[in-house]
């Protein structure tokens, strides 16, 4: 006996519904206009063609008044599902601001906690696209109960499942602390926002004037908050982000990275890499030209690329094999940590170990930066974040000091002291306590005092102290880095150690958790 016509028409007729927000084409046309794709799109958009499989297309709101008793919220306003991105399965969240104003409900936060449950059990990373208006207010503490169960998923699936969010429209108040909980967070620069009080509220309140360019856009969060790690131009590009930053993660904490490991390593010089060391000690060398040459044609995707540049992160292969790079650039701030380096850095690496990258680190540092500001904002608390996240990585470490390495800053930057397991230096590594000229004054003081000529005297202890210590040569006697290579030898060095180093394991002492410098 053949199903019932109707039964079939109504489920075409619920389906067809749902999949277009329970609105008109009319609006859907006026949100395309706007350069905005709907929920559904963006979905489509993001996985590989026909994969998506939908959980809960037909779940309604749980309001209880206020005229809802005939109103129906497709789908309660989130769609929620599994699909493939280039082949690997993925879950998905993708908020609905055309059913009221993607408000999140009780039903519509269980849909997200459900979805990051099994993405948990099934070991696939989290895409949660961000369009909402914030709590339902309609529900009262039932929406509020909602982002409890949600920012609890957001933390138990943290170092398990990679978690990326997009922030597609609006995210305020709440809502916002989902993004801040995930690995990384895209922000469209047009039509999205996120913060947590308002203009009104800020002035109410602290008398302050402040416009949402100030601190809501996806601008203001990648180079003044840093709580956005990319900001994008549109949906069509934040996808893409998305996109290229999966082909460097592996799905989960279990997986190995997706290495495309060549067959033969290249042993061959690269002369270039000479070419780019200026010949001043004082003159900025640009990291961005080492790592153009360390890795892989096309295999580099920058993280936080406006925020705290003097020092850059990333993700990049070096013959195939994943790699995350941490590189200060001492075009800015002649590369020394400051507050913001150390935070960026730290968050970083803690996820690349947590999902077994191995690291590359790029030394070219003064030391930690000095000041007042620095100072009273925490600076010793905020480096020692940079010390904690590489000291507790068990990840191949493979450090090249291409210059300056001074200081604490020279044992935060990888070192061997530290967890390195194979640190280079170029000959124009300088690894010492301090620079030349203020070690000199501290050293020989007394000797510069009695001088008949200080200045004379100065300069010649500091070029005594240069050539015995500004060099990589005491460190190599002692065995603090593993070898003095040639920068031409760099990419070779560099992909030899990383593949020797692929089967390494290491062990911590047993204990819950470690108690990082927050």
């Amino acid at each position: 006996m053949a199903i019932k016509k109707e039964l079939l028409d109504k489920l075409s007729e619920l389906r067809k519904f749902a999949l277009k927000s329970g609105t008109t084409d009319e609006k859907i046309a006026a949100r395309c206009g706007k350069g905005l794709m709907t929920a559904r799109e963006r979905i489509n958009t993001l996985l590989d063609p026909d994969t998506f499989q939908e959980f809960g297309m037909h779940v309604g709101h749980d309001i209880r008044g206020f005229g809802f008793d005939k109103k129906t919220l497709p789908s309660d306003g989130v769609v929620t599902g599994l699909g493939y991105v280039d082949g690997r399965p993925v879950s998905v969240i993708s908020q609905d601001f055309m059913v009221s104003g993607g408000s999140l409900g009780s039903r519509h936060a269980k849909k997200m906690a459900e979805t990051m449950e099994r993405a948990r059990t099934l070991g696939t990373p989290i895409i949660s696209i961000n369009d909402s208006g914030g709590a339902r207010i309609q529900e009262g503490v039932k929406s509020l109960a909602g982002y409890g169960q949600v920012f609890k998923n957001n933390v138990l699936s943290s170092g398990v499942v990679p978690q990326i969010a997009l922030i597609a429209g609006p995210c305020a108040g709440g809502a916002a602390y989902s993004p801040a909980l995930m690995d990384f967070c895209i922000q469209l620069r047009k039509n999205s926002n996120m913060f947590i009080t308002g203009p009104e509220v800020i002035k109410a309140v602290t008398g302050e004037a402040a416009s949402l360019d100030q601190f809501a856009t996806a601008d203001a969060h990648a180079s003044v908050s840093g709580n956005v790690h990319f900001a994008a131009e549109d949906d069509a590009h934040a996808i893409q982000i998305i996109q290229k930053l999966l082909s460097f993660l592996p799905s989960n904490n279990l997986q190995q990275p997706p290495h495309r490991l060549s067959e033969e390593l290249k042993i061959e010089s690269d002369p270039g890499m000479n070419a780019l060391v200026p010949e001043e000690g004082r003159t900025p060398l640009d990291v961005y030209q080492v790592i153009e040459r360390l890795l892989d044609a096309g295999e580099w995707l920058e993280v936080q690329k406006d925020f705290a540049k003097n020092i850059v992160i990333g993700f990049g292969r070096v013959d195939g094999m994943v790699v995350g790079v941490v590189a200060n650039q001492p075009k800015f701030k002649a590369g020394s940590l400051d507050i913001d380096a150390s935070d960026k850095a730290a968050s970083f690496i803690l996820f690349c170990n947590a999902f077994n990258i191995p690291i590359l680190t790029l030394t070219d540092v003064p030391g930690f930066m000095p000041g007042l500001a620095q100072e009273r904002g925490g600076i010793i608390r905020h480096g020692a974040k940079l010390l904690y996240a590489y000291a507790t990585c068990t990840v191949p470490l493979v450090t090249v000091i291409l210059r300056k390495a001074y200081g604490g800053a020279y044992i935060a930057m990888g070192s061997k002291d530290l967890g390195g397991d194979v640190v280079f230096a170029w000959p124009t590594a300088e690894i010492a306590v301090m620079g030349a000229e203020g070690a000199t004054k501290i050293i020989h003081k007394k000797e510069i005092d009695e001088a008949s000529d200080k200045e004379a005297k100065y300069k010649e202890l500091v070029e005594e102290y240069r050539e015995k210590f500004a060099n990589p040569y005491q460190a190599a006697e002692t065995g603090a880095i593993t070898d003095v290579i040639e920068p031409s030898e760099t990419r070779f060095k560099v992909s030899l150690a990383l593949r020797s180093l692929l089967t390494k394991r290491a062990n911590f002492p047993s204990k819950k958790h470690g108690l990082s410098p927050l």
